[in-house]
């Protein structure tokens, strides 16, 4: 709450203002010597110990830096999805500018967070620097552009068009409402002939790029069925909803680590309400819906229903028959044109479909579900249930904590005894010696002697881990880097007035 609301909060609770016993000034006053006495050691110094205690507490946290000055750097997140369909925080970075050397030293960082693993796809704008690091980081990553900035950018392109929802709808459906490269070429001709917008420069630079943002022509490879990058939009604004001119850096790390916990909250909850409730349907609980039932999570379940549901309302005619190898042509009533063809192995339960949304989302269509229905599949095929969108997705992150607190609980055990027995020998030894000057000297020299060589072994331990790399997520600490805040500056159109909290 704002400090305000915290004043009226608390006037309400004790009954008026004359039993509170502080004014509104003296409220203000108490919490923004809070807020300095959170960053007394430097703004930007304070986050930094902040993470290197984490790292030196947590061993999967991993941060790099670079250098850092707060004057409201360039926030960027990397955003991904959970089987839950619900956003996931891989990391958050501030950049200084957006220049090819910086996104490179970004993605390099990102990379070396991930353990060396590469992203299999990256949704982004049409920011030229962008593209060119990630060709030079991530060679082997597909890159696909964002059809909300593309849409943004085609309206403020074209002025004269902003008002004409024909062209909007024109453009919308090059972008992913067609079925196939046809189509796709088709609508885009029609577009640019009926507009006059042959000669463009901007939309041929864009067709040069169509497979990078088109639905249609990019199925040959998994991308979730994510058409944009607004989950990482919607994530610098979940973030940073609070931000303003004196928002410290401190305050937007805080603000960072709510929207994390939040979030790890809510994973928590659905994995909680999979394990335990009772999956409901408008249709009955047979057959390849019960299945997916017990499989998919919740909302992919909803997914899968909606595709169950539309074969329901599809037409089926068999092609060709080759031995056990059949050929379906499937269409949906509403729509005879938007014909798709389906091949099914009878024998190994083999199928696929020529929209190829299985191999683009990890679902199989509802074109498939019809032919699979017709020949009295009960099941979905092991071979087409994707793991990342079961409720398991997470059973081997599981295993592996449960083994590291099974290591963790052995080895304490085994320290336990031999801890008691050390205890007990140098407590019999100092109760023996308590009384001699002399044997107190030997007992003291031989503390700080031990002492220094214990000490000298978890440095050379230390040391081992940071040349390997090991321990390289905590080198960056505050005896070894500090920063300090830059000096305030008088910003064009800043009042003349300083405000309360500059």
């Amino acid at each position: 709450m704002r400090p305000a609301v915290q004043y009226r909060y608390e006037c309400h609770q004790y009954g008026g203002v004359e039993a509170l016993g502080h004014t509104s000034r003296d409220h203000y006053n108490f919490v923004n010597r809070l807020k300095m006495k959170a960053i007394e050691g430097g703004d930007a110094q304070v986050v930094i110990d902040k993470l290197s205690q984490r790292a030196a507490d947590e061993d999967d946290f991993f941060y790099g830096l670079n250098w850092i000055a707060w004057v409201y750097l360039i926030c960027g997140a990397f955003v991904g999805i959970n089987n839950h369909w619900k956003n996931v925080m891989f990391g958050c970075c501030f950049l200084s500018d957006e220049t090819i050397d910086t996104f490179v030293w970004l993605f390099e960082v990102f990379k070396k967070c991930m353990g060396g693993v590469c992203p299999v796809l990256l949704f982004t704008d049409q920011d030229q620097a962008m593209s060119n690091a990630l060709s030079q980081v991530f060679p082997n990553t597909r890159a696909r552009l964002c059809q909300w900035h593309l849409y943004q950018n085609a309206v403020s392109h074209f002025g004269t068009l902003k008002s004409d929802d024909t062209f909007s709808d024109a453009f919308k459906k090059c972008l992913r409402g067609c079925y196939d490269s046809v189509e796709f070429e088709a609508s885009w001709d029609y577009m640019m002939e009926k507009y006059g917008l042959e000669g463009d420069k901007w939309l041929a630079c864009l067709y040069q790029l169509k497979d990078k943002w088109s639905t249609t022509l990019s199925k040959d490879f998994f991308s979730a069925g994510i058409l944009s990058s607004q989950r990482s939009e919607s994530t610098n604004n979940a973030i940073g909803f609070q931000a303003s001119k004196i928002t410290s850096l401190y305050d937007f790390f805080c603000m960072f680590q709510n929207t994390i916990s939040r979030w790890r909250q809510t994973e928590t909850n659905d994995e909680f309400v999979d394990s335990k409730s009772v999956p409901k349907s408008y249709f009955p609980m047979t057959g390849m819906l019960r299945h997916a039932s017990q499989i998919y999570t919740a909302t992919m379940l909803r997914d899968f229903e909606q595709e169950f549901g539309y074969s329901l309302g599809t037409i089926c005619e068999l092609l060709t028959m080759d031995d056990t190898i059949l050929v379906y042509k499937v269409w949906p009533q509403k729509h005879p044109q938007r014909t798709h063809q389906v091949t099914f192995d009878c024998v190994n339960t083999f199928v696929s479909c020529s929209c190829r949304n299985y191999e683009e989302v990890g679902m199989l269509c509802y074109h498939c579900l019809r032919v699979l229905h017709m020949h009295s599949v009960s099941e979905i095929p092991s071979s087409y249930i994707l793991r990342r969108w079961t409720k398991i997705a997470k059973t081997e992150v599981w295993d592996r904590l449960k083994q590291q607190r099974v290591n963790m609980s052995s080895l304490k055990k085994d320290c336990i005894p031999w801890r008691f027995q050390m205890s007990r020998v140098y407590n019999n030894l100092i109760i023996r010696s308590h009384d001699n000057e002399e044997a107190r000297k030997i007992m003291e020299k031989g503390y700080m002697c031990d002492l220094a060589h214990v000490l000298t072994v978890f440095a050379n331990i230390n040391l081992g881990d940071s040349e390997s790399g090991v321990g390289e997520s905590t080198a960056s600490n505050s005896s070894t880097i500090t920063v300090f805040d830059p000096p305030w500056d008088k910003t064009k159109g800043r009042s003349v007035r300083p405000k309360s909290g500059i």
